[in-house]
């Protein structure tokens, strides 16, 4: 009688155990493999009017309370290309039409150039001559230097009689560095450097009378003169 209920149990626990491997691998089998159905028709492409039309139609969905994960982002909507320009195909103009010969170059060249300016004029004046000659000394300049071997006469000063200076002639061959030329009717006469302060602005004459032939002075810078009238002061 033992050994009948020992068997019993003993196959008792063999169906247990069989039929407890049976549902592990129905579990298994069933967490390993789900058949899904096979689309009948594949999907076409998505354009960009169906993905303008979606975007519009469907809103983006909202993120749910305990999902952590981001939206779904939508792919940026690739731009039309816009077709070439009818510009970019024509041919480039030649350079001969464009660039101007270079002989229109050189003569346009000058037409830019400014027009130089026109020079200021001098404000100096004519300078007066340091000595005026009359016409009776211009005569008798003339005639001494139509000689055979002619000479320029040059007037200057000397310390000499009782006011101090004196006139004082001499034949010269040519001027000195220094000295005044007055030029008159076609006359010369020089001017020594050295006397033209105390000459300056005079007048120049030829005088005869029976007793002297000489040549007389006008001087406006006379302060004092000798009785005689040889000598003079400034």
């Amino acid at each position: 009688m033992m050994n009948v209920s020992f068997s019993t149990g003993r196959a008792a626990l063999r169906l247990s155990r069989s039929s407890f491997r049976h549902l592990c691998a129905s579990r298994v089998a069933g967490f390993a493999y789900h058949s899904y159905p096979l689309p009948s028709k594949i999907p076409e492409p998505p354009t960009s009017d169906n993905l303008s039309k979606s975007s519009l139609a469907q809103p983006e969905a909202l993120p749910r309370v305990h999902e952590t994960r981001p939206p779904p982002q939508h792919d940026a909507v690739p731009k039309p290309m816009a077709p070439p320009q009818v510009e970019a195909q024509s041919p480039s103009p030649t350079t001969s039409s464009v660039s101007p010969s270079p002989k229109t170059a050189e003569t346009d060249a000058p037409k830019t150039q400014p027009a130089p300016a026109a020079r200021p004029r001098s404000k100096l004046r004519a300078r007066k001559a340091a000595m005026k000659l009359t016409p009776a000394a211009v005569e008798q300049l003339r005639a001494l230097l139509n000689q055979p071997d002619p000479k320029l006469i040059k007037v200057g000063v000397r310390n000499r009689g009782c006011s101090g200076l004196a006139y004082q002639l001499e034949y010269v061959d040519k001027p000195g560095a220094f000295d005044e030329l007055v030029e008159q009717d076609g006359v010369k006469v020089l001017i020594d450097s050295k006397a033209l302060f105390s000459i300056i602005g005079s007048e120049m004459d030829w005088a005869e009378d029976k007793l002297s032939q000489k040549f007389v002075f006008k001087n406006p810078n006379i302060k004092e003169q000798c009785g005689c009238g040889e000598s003079f002061m400034v």
